[in-house]
């Protein structure tokens, strides 16, 4: 998913936690990611990949020319491991071709030459052990608080089940490994894209179809470059709840979760007053959906009265919807909150803060065919600031003495208007 800075946020969270009474809000991971951006390419070297139907060429010499053109382009930073798989037996033997997945690049600083060369020399040969080269890969990143991903190109289903690639991508996912898997489909199958929807799915990874060499090295490159963007520490896991007065509280940070299709989800975040209450969420497409879809971030009191609704943040991705908003205390808010949490020394009022409930729904609707669960990948910010002043504007005054003005206003504005008709008329009539 998307990246945010949050050292700012977890130093206000911190602040926020020891100034609250009451119960303590959940905290965002408070440590920082010292760890570089891990990604391993997967590619399917299997016999099918002969196939020349993309451009006039094979589908190899195309994933091979965007390898080349992705490793010309990696970050510095960037740590990157190639595995293959059905790239070496060529016998019958299904035992033993279900096993041919091997690491070509190990994971870590990039020799592009070494990559470069290792890729150019593969040739389609066998079996398509997706199930076993996802775990495999999954081994190959290794463990670490950091998000991992992989990036997995295939023109056929995996033919070696057991192990099912979706259910090794369940298996990755419920690890809290932080390992995400997106998924490019070379050919048109509707099989395989069932399966390729399926991995992506299960660890908030997307699927694309990729039907030309600019749409495959385009796309592994996007890939690639997100992988930066990912790798900080991962979102705390936190679930919303149907309903406002059972939600969780929260404290600034970065929150990840998952949401059903047409779904309201409460979280519950306190504002002192003089704060100002800054929030955003991000949706990721990752499987087809009807049209006409959309994310909603709305701000309600507790006792359901909206305080102010989300507008549309523009991700800037084709695959990730996101909405924001921003919400401070007004003085009838904070007049209300003295009223209800005043104690009996009315001469040292306790001014708790307000309560502000978060709404986050979508009005995604499953195409048929595709699953609605798990639920859609979600993506909460939130940070509470120092509330900046509206600027202030010219005092009219207000009751009679704002009347007034305006009547002489308009009087003004009528003598001036008859005193000029008058003139017009008289050099009209003259000339």
């Amino acid at each position: 998913m998307i990246n945010f800075r949050r050292s700012a946020a977890v130093l206000l969270g911190l602040l926020a936690t020891t100034a609250l009474t009451g119960p303590v809000p959940a905290a965002a991971d408070e440590e920082q990611a010292t760890e570089p951006p891990r990604v391993e390419l997967v590619l399917d070297v299997s016999g099918s990949m002969r196939a020349a139907d993309i451009d006039g060429r094979s589908r190899i010499s195309v994933a091979q020319q965007a390898f080349n053109d992705v490793v010309d382009a990696l970050p510095e930073e960037t740590q990157l491991g190639i595995r293959v798989l059905g790239a070496t037996y060529k016998g019958k033997d299904k035992k033993v071709g279900c096993q041919d997945t091997q690491q070509i690049v190990p994971v870590g600083p990039v020799d592009r030459t070494r990559a470069k060369a290792a890729v150019a020399t593969l040739r389609p040969t066998g079996f398509t052990p997706v199930g076993l080269a996802l775990r495999s890969a999954a081994q190959d990143l290794g463990t670490g608080a950091t998000t991992r991903r992989i990036v997995l190109i295939t023109d056929g289903e995996d033919t070696c089940a057991p192990p099912d690639p979706c259910q090794v991508a369940r298996e990755l996912a419920a690890q809290g490994t932080s390992l995400v898997v997106d998924t490019l489909g070379l050919a048109p199958d509707e099989k395989v894209r069932r399966q390729l929807l399926c991995i992506a799915g299960a660890t908030g990874g997307t699927y694309t179809a990729a039907q030309s060499a600019d749409e495959l090295t385009g796309r592994i490159k996007q890939l690639v470059e997100r992988a930066g963007d990912t790798h900080t520490r991962a979102p705390t896991v936190v679930g919303g709840a149907s309903a406002c007065d059972s939600a969780p509280l929260l404290a600034p940070g970065v929150y990840a979760g998952r949401e059903s299709f047409s779904e309201h989800r409460y979280y519950r975040v306190p504002v002192r007053p003089g704060q100002e209450l800054r929030a955003s969420v991000s949706m990721a497409l990752d499987r087809p959906v009807n049209r006409d879809y959309g994310v909603l971030l709305r701000a309600t009191a507790s006792d359901g009265r909206e305080l102010v609704r989300g507008a549309d943040a523009g991700s800037g991705r084709a695959d990730v919807l996101s909405a924001g908003l921003r919400w401070s205390a007004t003085a009838d808010d904070e007049d209300t909150a003295d009223d209800e949490n005043a104690t009996a020394d009315t001469s040292t009022p306790v001014v708790e803060p307000t309560t502000v409930c978060l709404v986050v729904s979508n009005s995604f609707a499953a195409r048929p065919g595709t699953a609605a669960t798990p639920g859609m990948p979600v993506e909460l910010t939130i940070d509470v600031v120092a509330a900046a002043g509206a600027p202030d504007g010219p005092d009219l005054g207000r009751g009679w003495v704002l009347l007034a003005l305006l009547t002489v206003a308009g009087l003004l504005t009528g003598l001036i208007a008859g005193l000029l008709t008058r003139w017009w008329v008289a050099t009209w009539r003259e000339n």
